[in-house]
C-alpha cells in the first residue's frame, strides 16, 4: 500500500504546491525546443537509413506523421511561450504533458520495435542506439516533470528490454539487462533531481517570504518613522523631507509653492481643564479634519504639540491662499466633543511663499512662523500671509535680540512705578514696578517689544533678576505700609528652582515678604498649569502675595481662580474704558468685584483715566484702583515727591470730609 501510494505520488502533479507547479512549467517550457529537436533529428536519421530495407509505411509515413506531430507541438509552444499560467491552468497543462509523454513514448517505441527486424545487424544496432540516446535526451528534457520522465522511461525500457530478451540472442539479452540497469539509475537520478529542484523552489519561496516580511517590516518602520502615531498625519520629519524635496524641484523648474504653519488657539486650556487624554482626543479630531481637507496638492503634517504644517504644491495667489486658509480655520473652529463637554478652539495659520519669502527651507519656514506669530498676536483664528511688514518685524526682532544679549542690563534697565490708589481713604497703598530699557543704539525700547524677545530667548530670567533687585531697593525706602507689585513671566515660574530664586532675592533684600506682590498673567499660568500652581504656592508659602493680572482677557479665567493661591485679582483696563456708559461693562466689573468678595480676594481695577470712571467703579464696590487719573508711571526718583504730595492731598481731603 505504501509502495502504491509513493508510485501514485511520483506519477502525479503536485497540485497542493502552486510554487512548485509554476516552477516546473517554467523550467519545462525552456526545454521544449530541445526535446522536439532530439526527436526530429534522431527519428529522421533512422528513417533515412531504413528507406531501402523497410516498407514505406514504416520508413516514411509513420516517422513523417510523428515528426509532423512534433513540429505542430513546437509551433504551438512558440505562439504561447510568453504566457503566464495561473495555478488553475498550470495543473491541467502538466497533466496534458504527462499524457502526451506517455502517448509519444508508446508511439516511438512501437515504431522502433516494428522497424527493428528490418535491415542488417548495423541497422538493428542503429535502432537500439536510437532508442537509448533518444530516451536519455528526452528524459533529461523532462527532468523537471518527474511523472512524465518516469512514465516515458518505464514505457521505453520495459517494452524494449522485453523485446530484446525474447529475441533469444545473448547480445540482445545483455543489452536488455544493461538498458534496465541504466533505466533504474536514471529513475534514481530523476527522483533525486526532482527532490533537489523542489527543495530549491521551497528555499526560494521561503527566501522571498523572508524578503517580503523584511520589506514589510522596513516599510512599516519607515511609515512609523514618517507618520505621527496620534493623528495619522505625516510627522515633522516627513514634513521637512517633503519641504526640502519641493524646494529643490521648484528651484530646478523655476516654480514655487506655499508653506503654512497652523497653531491651535486655546488647546492648552483643554489640557488643563479636561486632562491630557482629552487633549489627545482633540488632536486626533484635528488630524481627521485636516485629512478630510487634504488633496493631491495639499499636504498636512503634525509638527509637534498643537502645531501643524501645510504645503501647497502649486503656488497660489494671495486671494486663493486666504481662501484656503479660511477654509482650514473654519474647519478647525467647529466645536470639539470631549467626553460630556464641548471644547471650542480656533486655528491660526501663517503663510509664506517659496521662493519670494525665502530661497531656503529654513528661511521660508521662519517666515511662515513669523506670519503665524503675527496672527497669534493680532488676528487669531485667521490666515495671515507673510509680508514686508513681517520682514521688518523680523529684522527689528533680530536686532533687539542681539542688542539685548550684549546689553549691560544693570546699567540699561530702569524702573517706572505707577501708584495703586485706595478710593475710600484717598491714599496710595502700593506701587507697581514697570520695567524699562534704554539702549545706546536703539534708544528707549517699548516694554512689549523687549519683554517678548526676552521671554523667547529666556533672557527674561536675567531681566527679572535685575529689575526685581532694583524694585526691592526702591521699596526699602518707602513707608512700611506701601507694598511693591512686580510682574513675572511664565519663564520665571516654569521650574521650582526659578521660583526659589525669586524668593531668595526677596529674602536678601530686607523687604518683608508680605510687602511684595508678584503679578502673573493668565496666559503665563496656562503654559504649564501644574508647574505654575506649584511655583506660586511656593511663593505664597514664603510670605509673598500673588496677583492675577489682566483678568478677563484669557480663555477660562474663572476656572483658575479657585485652583491657584491668588490674593488679588486685577480687572483688565479693557472692561473699564466704557464702564461709565456701557451697562455690559458695568455688569462684568460688578460680577468680578462680587466674585472677589465671595472668595475673600482683593481686587484692583486697572486703567482708570477719568473721574467719572472712578466714581462709577466706586459705586460698584471697587476700592483699590490704578490708572493715569491718579498718576502715570514715574521714574523711581520721583516717587518720594509724589508720596509727599499725595499724603498732603489725602490729609486735605480728610479735613474737608
Amino acid at each position: 500500500m505504501v509502495g502504491l501510494a509513493r508510485l501514485r505520488e511520483a506519477l502525479s502533479v503536485a497540485e497542493g504546491d502552486p510554487e512548485l507547479v509554476r516552477s516546473q512549467v517554467q523550467a519545462f517550457s525552456r526545454q521544449i525546443p530541445l526535446l522536439y529537436f532530439i526527436l526530429l533529428v534522431n527519428t529522421m536519421a533512422v528513417a533515412v537509413t531504413h528507406l531501402r530495407s523497410a516498407p514505406a509505411w514504416l520508413s516514411i509515413y509513420v516517422p513523417a506523421t510523428l515528426c509532423a506531430l512534433c513540429i505542430v507541438r513546437c509551433v504551438r509552444w512558440w505562439r504561447i511561450r510568453h504566457r503566464v499560467l495561473t495555478h488553475d491552468k498550470a495543473v491541467p497543462e502538466l497533466r496534458k504533458v504527462i499524457w502526451l509523454a506517455g502517448i509519444l513514448g508508446v508511439a516511438f517505441s512501437a515504431w522502433s520495435l516494428l522497424l527493428f527486424p528490418y535491415g542488417t545487424d548495423f541497422e538493428q544496432a542503429q535502432v537500439a542506439f536510437y532508442m537509448a540516446t533518444t530516451l536519455a535526451g528526452c528524459v533529461f528534457c523532462l527532468m523537471h516533470l518527474r511523472a512524465a520522465a518516469l512514465l516515458l522511461l518505464s514505457i521505453v525500457i520495459l517494452s524494449f528490454s522485453i523485446f530484446l530478451v525474447f529475441t533469444g540472442y545473448p547480445v540482445f539479452i545483455a543489452m536488455a539487462v544493461d538498458m534496465t540497469l541504466v533505466g533504474i539509475a536514471l529513475a534514481v537520478i530523476i527522483q533525486l533531481y526532482c527532490r533537489t529542484f523542489a527543495d530549491v523552489v521551497h528555499a526560494q519561496r521561503e527566501l522571498q517570504a523572508s524578503q517580503q516580511n523584511t520589506q514589510r517590516l522596513s516599510d512599516e518602520n519607515f511609515r512609523l518613522a514618517s507618520i505621527d502615531s496620534l493623528t495619522d498625519l505625516p510627522n515633522r520629519r516627513s514634513f521637512f523631507a517633503s519641504l526640502r524635496a519641493m524646494s529643490e524641484q521648484a528651484l530646478a523648474a523655476g516654480t514655487g509653492f506655499n508653506v503654512g504653519l497652523i497653531d491651535l488657539d486655546g488647546f492648552k486650556q483643554v489640557n488643563d481643564l479636561y486632562g491630557h487624554a482629552s487633549g489627545d482626543l482633540v488632536l486626533q479630531e484635528v488630524g481627521l479634519r485636516l485629512l478630510a481637507l487634504a488633496d493631491p496638492g495639499l499636504f498636512f503634517a503634525r509638527l509637534g504639540g498643537d502645531e501643524f504644517g501645510v504645503l501647497v504644491q502649486h503656488k497660489r495667489s494671495n486671494e486663493m491662499l486666504v481662501e484656503v486658509g479660511q477654509r482650514i480655520c473654519e474647519t478647525l473652529s467647529q466645536p470639539y466633543r470631549v467626553g460630556g463637554n464641548i471644547a471650542r478652539l480656533s486655528g491660526t495659520i501663517g503663510w509664506a511663499a517659496f521662493p519670494e519669502a525665502g530661497t531656503t527651507v529654513a528661511q521660508v519656514f521662519e517666515h511662515a512662523d513669523a506670519a503665524l506669530y503675527f496672527g497669534k498676536e493680532s488676528r487669531r483664528g485667521s490666515p495671515v500671509i507673510f509680508s514686508t511688514e513681517h520682514e521688518t518685524r523680523i529684522r527689528r526682532s533680530s536686532l533687539l535680540t542681539q542688542e539685548l544679549r550684549d546689553a549691560d542690563l544693570e546699567a540699561e534697565l530702569f524702573l517706572e512705578l505707577q501708584p495703586i490708589y485706595d478710593l475710600l481713604t484717598h491714599r496710595t497703598i502700593g506701587l507697581e514696578a514697570l520695567g524699562r530699557w534704554h539702549n545706546a543704539r536703539l534708544g528707549t525700547v517699548k516694554p512689549e517689544e523687549f519683554i517678548r524677545i526676552a521671554e523667547r530667548t529666556e533672557l527674561i530670567l536675567r531681566v527679572t533678576e535685575v529689575l526685581l533687585r532694583k524694585a526691592l531697593d526702591e521699596a526699602a525706602r518707602w513707608p512700611c505700609d506701601l507694598f511693591l507689585s512686580f510682574n513675572l513671566s511664565a519663564i520665571d515660574i516654569s521650574t521650582s528652582a526659578r521660583a526659589r530664586r525669586l524668593i531668595d532675592i526677596v529674602s536678601a533684600s530686607g523687604v518683608p515678604p508680605h510687602r511684595v506682590a508678584f503679578e502673573i498673567t493668565e496666559t503665563a499660568v496656562t503654559r504649564d498649569f501644574e508647574q505654575a500652581r506649584s511655583s506660586l504656592t511656593m511663593i505664597k508659602q514664603a510670605g509673598c502675595r500673588v496677583s492675577l493680572d489682566d483678568f478677563g482677557t484669557g480663555y477660562s479665567s474663572l476656572s483658575y481662580v479657585h485652583r491657584l493661591p491668588f490674593d488679588t485679582i486685577k480687572i483688565d483696563r479693557s472692561f473699564v474704558t466704557d464702564v461709565d456708559s456701557n451697562s455690559a461693562s458695568k455688569k462684568i466689573v460688578k460680577s468680578v468685584l462680587d466674585l472677589c468678595g465671595n472668595l475673600g480676594l482683593e481686587c484692583v481695577v486697572e486703567g482708570l483715566e477719568t473721574a467719572l470712571q472712578a466714581e462709577t467703579v466706586k459705586r460698584l464696590g471697587a476700592r483699590a484702583v490704578q490708572g493715569y487719573l491718579f498718576s502715570p508711571p514715574m521714574r523711581a526718583g520721583a516717587v518720594a515727591a509724589y508720596l509727599q504730595a499725595a499724603s498732603e492731598q489725602a490729609l486735605a481731603m480728610a479735613a474737608q470730609g
